[in-house]
């Protein structure tokens, strides 16, 4: 029976990821048209209400170099996004499936997992209302204590109302505060 058990949440846990892996592609596809209007610089910078360091934020999540597109940022940084966690996950499927490994080891191993999964399909899914909400591009990093949103900036820059409406959607799926928020906009 415990062997069944553990199975069966390690089949669900391949689920949710295998799920949350297409919703992620199904949303992020990318449009058949090019987007002429961005601007092709390589700098991220940050403006307005919530907004850390955008340095250390274009590091983390890799920035933009010179002959690299807004558009192809957002596809790289899915993809790095992606390839960490599957890396992740792998590592933690070995430990949990380690003959060596305690139980504890296993229920961690597991438990990891199962978050990883969990803030794969919430950042889909605030991806794509975000997108609802009016923005062409974005994407979302989650963790436990906070979540960082990158969107293309336009032309005039994030307005008030644009910052209300990612901070609506983040807050309403997460419940995390507004200092837990950081917006980036890509140039």
């Amino acid at each position: 029976m415990r062997l069944f058990k553990r199975n069966a949440i390690i089949l669900t846990v391949i689920a949710f990821v295998c799920a949350a892996v297409y919703l992620n592609w199904a949303y992020n596809r990318p449009a058949d048209e090019e987007v002429d209007a961005l601007d092709h610089t390589d700098a991220v910078e940050t403006q307005g209400l919530f907004y850390n360091d955008a340095e250390a934020v274009g590091a983390e999540q890799g920035g933009l170099s010179g002959a690299q597109t807004v558009s192809e940022y957002f596809a790289d940084a899915r993809l790095a996004r992606q390839q960490a966690r599957d890396s992740a996950v792998n590592i933690l499927r070995q430990n949990g499936e380690s003959e060596n490994a305690s139980t504890e080891v296993k229920d961690q191993s597991m438990a990891s997992i199962s978050a990883m999964a969990e803030y794969s399909l919430s950042e889909a899914e605030i991806e794509s209302l975000i997108r609802a909400k009016g923005f062409d591009e974005c994407v979302v990093f989650l963790n436990s204590d906070s979540v960082t949103v990158t969107v293309p900036a336009p032309p005039e820059g994030l307005t008030e109302s644009s910052v209300a409406r990612i901070t609506d959607v983040v807050i309403t799926e997460t419940n995390l505060g507004y200092d837990q928020i950081k917006i980036v906009e890509v140039k």
